[in-house]
């Protein structure tokens, strides 16, 4: 059994209701959760009597209507009492209590009226309609009127506007009550007290009751008196209480200093009002300031205010505050790696007043923790000069910024990092040239960037020639640029801006990433975005627009062909040329869309776009892929990549980057070219571990850094380590392979020579550079030995 009182119960309903009152005017998102906690479907807008039906079942649901019924009914009351005297000073005539209370009594008839249901509300209607007329053709009288008016008004308020704040509704009623003057009768009061609480019932909707004030605004404002007007404008933008929220964080910012500003976030105003209509001053201020102190505690202020306030302006300056205070309190260039994780926790895309500056300090401090991961002083020496040049390009743009406050902020903030990087670059470089071992300057594996790479690429002057030949003809052909996995395409791409003329600006897209998109929209979407990007990182850049977003959703491949045009338009005396790296994935994207709209839109460039010109890079060539490729790439030219020359590949082996020691005896040069054919990627593995090899005897004190060479015997020592590391690319290679192609190699490893019935087998893999022309023989030693180890674990 319950303890409490009768008494207790009836003061806990009516603290309920009045909750219930302040969060309707001062928490409406706490009000809307709350709504969503009692029905899931139940919104402020909602009259609760709609869904009767479910009282039974609901208690919570039936509660909440009856609170909503009483505070209609009551409230306009409570309301009167308030306004009464102010009417009375602001008008300086007397208030009329009698006929404001007679009209009150009609407006709580009605109320009771409407809670017996729709039972009679027509012909109650009806009467209240006779009655006001009546009442408005025989009982004039002015002071009535006016008195009247501000009876309607209250109550009229407060019924459309309970669910939007009971505050609003009282204010727009006192002005709509002074600006009507509309006369009556005491039965003029009561017929259209009920026939308002009839015809609206409980809850009324806060999009009408918004509408209406702005039209009655608007209509009565032409006959409303001065104080009319003013009384409606300050209850719509609430400034009434927009004042002393002001006086009140004024008096939190003076009296907070000395980094107490913390102590402060949980009575900022927004605590205690979501909705304040006009900005307040320095809370962005004081979140910037607090994060210092408690970086959890003005987080959760900031999740506030953009979960449960309409004050996301005020988070996202104190998100572009907070940024900027931390990129500009690097001191090290350990607090530059660490600002990944620091700021991790801003949305993305970030607020706009950081704009495109905060994914570009992102940037940079992963490129610095990358050069920080490498495993030799002179390879994070090397690494620094990806973030080096982005400070640069970063710094000019902000130059020429038109935002003044962000080129100042984040221009002192990327010039003090410029300097710190170029410091610890500086160090790594002398430590480099004082370290006893080998500098590890081979790059296995990955593309060839010429930011890092510098001269390590070696050789295609003759595919570099052909492909301006070409893109500068009178009508330039559709190039494909095709080659066995890891023979250097790649690579080859990006140091075409460094190799070719100005006039012809390359723009690399991976086509390889560009394919995990779903959609055609997602496709467009990330090619025109990978084509903004290679442009920001040629040698001179090349500033692009963004394509018309809407238009992209809309229809996404005209839209890109439009783009495209507008490209062309704007850089004239310029050659385009987009490169599709991985271009084979297209095919993936035509399957998953059933839709060839991709190749519609190559084809619609190639023969429209004069500016543009084509050029796929793949491993394979148009004859082994699907058949309808061959409708939408006609006039191809093929560049075919293949191994390096001999001389070439010395190059990389014994000089691949300036002042490289001379750690290689020739036979061990010899041997080098000998076991992977001059194949750059492997040419680069069989390098890397003799590096690791001579180190790690020089650690161990068993040869001496000044004198140690690379022999023979040290190449075949690292075959195992090579076969094991570079499994990934073997067996890419074996399993691309066709089972009557894996099949002749077998026979070949175990000693078979070729049929006649496998000319055409041969012929195939000779392309591929797997076999010589003779069919008899591996071109790469490496590629057989990895085989036979295949073939000996099966």
């Amino acid at each position: 059994m319950s303890n409490a009182s009768p008494t207790s119960g009836f003061w806990n309903y009516v603290a309920e209701c009045v909750r219930l009152l302040y969060w309707i005017y001062f928490k409406p998102f706490t009000f809307e959760r709350w709504l969503r906690d009692i029905h899931p479907e139940l919104k402020p807008r909602d009259n609760p009597f709609n869904k009767r039906a479910e009282f039974r079942t609901n208690p919570r649901l039936r509660r909440y209507a009856r609170q909503v019924w009483w505070l209609t009914a009551v409230v306009p009351m409570f309301a009167m009492l308030l306004v009464a005297p102010i009417y009375t000073l602001v008008s300086g005539e007397s208030f009329n209590w009698l006929i404001s209370c007679v009209f009150l009594a009609g407006w709580f008839i009605g109320r009771v009226v409407d809670r017996g249901g729709n039972k009679n509300r027509l012909v109650i209607f009806l009467i209240a309609v006779l009655s006001m007329f009546l009442a408005y053709q025989f009982l004039s009288n002015v002071v009535f009127g006016v008195a009247f008016g501000v009876a309607f008004g209250v109550t009229f308020g407060v019924a459309f506007g309970v669910t939007i704040g009971v505050t609003i509704g009282v204010t727009f009623g006192v002005a709509i009550g002074m600006a009507i003057g509309v006369v009556g009768s005491v039965a003029f009061g009561v017929a259209f007290g009920v026939a308002i609480g009839v015809v609206r019932g409980v809850g009324v909707n806060v999009m009408r009751g918004v509408a209406f004030g702005v039209a009655g605004g608007v209509a009565f404002g032409v006959v409303g008196s001065v104080a009319g007007g003013v009384a409606w404008i300050l209850g719509v933008l609430r400034v009434y209480f927009w004042l002393p929220e002001l006086l009140w964080i004024l008096t939190l910012f003076l009296l907070s200093r000395n980094g107490k500003r913390v102590n402060c976030l949980r009575y900022l105003p927004p605590r205690f009002d979501e909705l304040i209509i006009l900005p307040l001053p320095f809370m962005d201020v004081m979140i910037v300031e607090a994060y210092r102190k408690n970086p959890i505690a003005a987080r959760e202020t900031m999740n506030y205010l953009i979960s449960s306030t309409n004050q996301q302006k005020v988070a996202a300056q104190a998100i572009s505050g907070i940024a900027g205070d931390i990129l500009n309190r690097c001191q090290r260039l350990s607090d530059i790696v660490e600002i990944a994780n620091q700021l991790a926790w801003i949305p993305s895309p970030p607020p706009k007043e950081l704009g495109a500056v905060l994914p570009q300090f992102l940037e940079i401090s992963q490129n610095v923790r990358a050069s920080e991961e490498a495993t030799s002083p002179f390879r994070k020496y090397e690494l620094l000069n990806i973030p080096i040049t982005a400070l640069r390009q970063l710094g000019q743009s902000l130059a020429l910024t038109k935002d003044a406050r962000v080129a100042v902020s984040f221009g002192n903030t990327s010039q003090s990092w410029l300097t710190i990087l170029e410091t610890a670059q500086r160090t790594l470089n002398e430590q480099a040239q004082q370290s006893k071992e080998i500098r590890q300057v081979y790059i296995a594996g990955n593309s060839l960037d010429p930011e890092t790479a510098k001269n390590r690429f070696k050789g295609r002057k003759d595919i570099f020639e052909e492909i301006e030949s070409l893109a500068l003809s009178e009508q330039p052909p559709v190039l494909l640029l095709y080659g066995g996995r890891r023979t250097g395409k790649t690579s080859a791409l990006k140091y075409l801006p460094y190799r070719i003329g100005a006039n012809i600006v390359p723009l690399l897209v991976d086509l390889q990433g560009a394919a995990s998109a779903t959609t055609l929209k997602g496709l467009a979407e990330n090619l025109a975005q990978q084509i903004i990007e290679a442009a920001r990182r040629l040698p001179r850049t090349v500033k692009l627009p963004y394509p018309d977003a809407k238009k992209l959703a809309e229809d996404p491949f005209p839209a890109l062909q439009t783009w495209l045009a507008e490209i062309e338009r704007s850089n004239s005396g310029k050659q385009f040329l987009l490169c599709l790296d991985e271009y084979e994935r297209l095919g993936e994207v035509v399957e998953a869309t059933s839709s060839r709209a991709p190749l519609n839109f190559i084809r619609n460039l190639v023969q429209h776009q004069r500016k543009w010109i084509l050029l796929f890079s793949g491993s394979q060539e148009l004859s082994e892929l699907n058949d309808y490729w061959s409708d939408y790439l006609i006039n191809t030219r093929a560049l075919r990549m293949t191994y390096l020359q001999e001389l070439e590949a010395r190059d990389l082996i014994q000089q691949p980057v300036e002042n490289f020691s001379d750690i290689y005896e020739l036979t061990a040069v010899d041997e080098i070219i000998r076991l992977t054919r001059c194949q750059p990627y492997l040419v680069q593995l069989v390098c890397y571990e003799v590096v690791e090899l001579l180190n790690r005897d020089i650690r161990r004190n068993r040869r001496e850094a000044d004198t140690a060479k690379a022999t023979a015997q040290d190449v075949q020592e690292v075959i195992p380590v090579v076969l094991e590391r570079g499994d990934q690319y073997f067996r890419e290679l074996w399993k691309s392979l066709a089972d009557s192609d894996r099949s002749l190699l077998r026979r070949i490893i175990h000693g078979e020579t070729p049929t006649q019935q496998d000319k055409g087998v041969v012929r195939k893999l000779t392309r591929k550079e797997i076999l010589t022309p003779e069919g008899n023989a591996f071109q790469v030693p490496l590629v057989q030995k990895y085989i036979e180890q295949l073939l000996e674990e099966e």
